[in-house]
């Protein structure tokens, strides 16, 4: 599967910008009941222990970003990420991916017509980099609908003997035209990082650093930060999550940037933008 981060056009938030924003989530999480216990999840690492139970990703360790398709890992890695139909790789970190926010292009018929966003017109939203239409998480009943759904992946990544789950596109809301709200991206997220930290899988933020400073309230362990060294955002994650941050580049400047600025704290790697399985021509992998 390529990698969903590769085609941003847009910078990061300005510092304030995200400060104000994640006061606004947060005073929205609040006032529309998504603390409450049916769209709230317990908080990752920290005072609740809900995530004492799970095992997090090692920092600064060898990292291989696998969700195009699995391959041995190379020598020296020790965290790897493949898609859920994939199986983990024996002695290593496993973090498992799954779309949650969007639906495959290839899986579409198999949601109900009334969990995809639909414009004014009533015709699906779609994330026209992948084809993918935009679930819709904005009540708290359809976000218990599509967390039934997208639960039973997440149990078997669980049963498959993965460590952790990388739900993808949690930005999604950024492209619904206002339809969604990051309000209903982090009640969704926390409904999914509370049914994963009952099957002891720790949970990983994809992308969305203005989202960074509400981790705790939705349950999210650790990062995975799609060209963060690119769009100077690296260090917001590391604040963030305490250094416990996965990396990808996919260009040789963006791989420089990382390695000089967080060589020596997170986990970098540069992959190729279709995230290509070794052997294939495509492929590029490089640590340094």
């Amino acid at each position: 599967m390529p990698a969903k981060g590769a085609l941003r056009t847009e910078g990061p938030l300005p510092s304030v910008g995200t400060r104000i924003l994640t006061a606004i989530v947060s005073a929205a999480l609040l006032l529309t009941g998504c603390g409450s216990p049916e769209d709230s999840a317990q908080a990752g690492p920290g005072p609740s222990g809900t995530a004492s139970a799970v095992r997090l990703p090692p920092r600064h360790a060898g990292f291989d970003y696998q969700i195009g398709g699995a391959y041995p890992p190379p020598a020296g890695v020790r965290v790897v990420s493949r898609d859920r139909t994939a199986s983990p790789a024996p002695g290593l970190y496993n973090i498992c991916y799954v779309n949650a926010f969007q639906a495959q292009p290839d899986e579409v018929a198999a949601w109900p017509a009334d969990l995809l966003v639909r414009d004014a017109h009533g015709r699906p939203v779609v994330d026209e980099d992948w084809d993918e239409p935009l679930l819709d998480i904005g009540t708290a009943a359809k976000r218990r609908r599509v967390a039934q759904r997208v639960d039973r992946w997440i149990d078997d990544c669980a049963d498959k003997g993965f460590d952790a789950v990388e739900p993808d596109n949690y930005d999604s809301y950024t492209r619904s035209g206002k339809l969604l709200t990051a309000a209903d991206a982090t009640a969704f997220i926390a409904l999914l990082s509370r049914h994963a930290h009952a099957r002891h899988l720790a949970v990983a933020q994809k992308n969305t650093v203005e989202l960074a400073g509400l981790r705790h309230r939705t349950g999210l362990d650790f990062a995975v930060a799609e060209e963060c060294a690119e769009w100077d955002e690296c260090g917001a994650y590391a604040d963030a999550f305490d250094d416990r941050v996965l990396v990808v580049e996919y260009t040789d400047g963006g791989l420089r940037k990382a390695l000089a600025g967080f060589g020596d704290r997170l986990s970098i790697v540069r992959r190729d933008r279709e995230v290509s399985p070794e052997g294939s021509a495509g492929y590029v992998r490089e640590v340094r």
